[in-house]
């Protein structure tokens, strides 16, 4: 296993095995390397991470979030479901899993959308965004192309 130079290290209270299970369980090419009473490393598409069972201390908040890169709904859909279970949604893609951690669950085509030479279509784009729950990426692209948005049901 080759360790990165900087990796993400999640303070936990007491759940830091069952957390990495949980993300090894949605995440492809994953894995967990070591295991302790105290802590946990593992890998998430080949990003590590290391958590700590540290205790009721400190716990996560949105200002600091994990970003995924979507293809497509189909994988915004995926791993949307996957982390809300036991979670809580938020708004412009933004959710905590059950152990409080943030997620931004992002479809590629955003970045056409709000960065397209359409000044206007990107302003329409971004408005549509912060009216939705899980992004929806045919509404940002009928938003960005001047299109009617239907609400669809998170």
């Amino acid at each position: 296993m080759k360790m990165n130079r900087i990796a993400p290290f999640l303070w936990f209270d007491d759940q830091a095995q069952n957390a990495a299970k949980f993300y090894c369980s949605i995440f492809k090419k994953s894995k967990i390397h070591s295991v302790s009473p105290m802590s946990v490393t593992f890998e998430l598409d080949g990003q590590m991470f290391y958590a700590l069972n540290g205790g009721p201390q400190f716990k996560f908040n949105p200002a600091v979030s994990f970003f995924i890169s979507c293809r497509d709904q189909k994988e915004v859909d995926y791993y949307w479901n996957k982390l809300l279970k036991g979670g809580r949604p938020s708004q412009c893609g933004w959710l905590q899993d059950k152990y409080g951690l943030s997620w931004q669950v992002v479809p590629e085509a955003i970045g056409e959308c709000l960065g397209g030479k359409d000044r206007k279509g990107a302003a329409r784009a971004m408005q549509a965004m912060m009216g939705m729950v899980k992004l929806d990426v045919k509404g940002l692209k009928d938003a960005y192309a001047g299109k009617p948005v239907a609400r669809r049901r998170q």
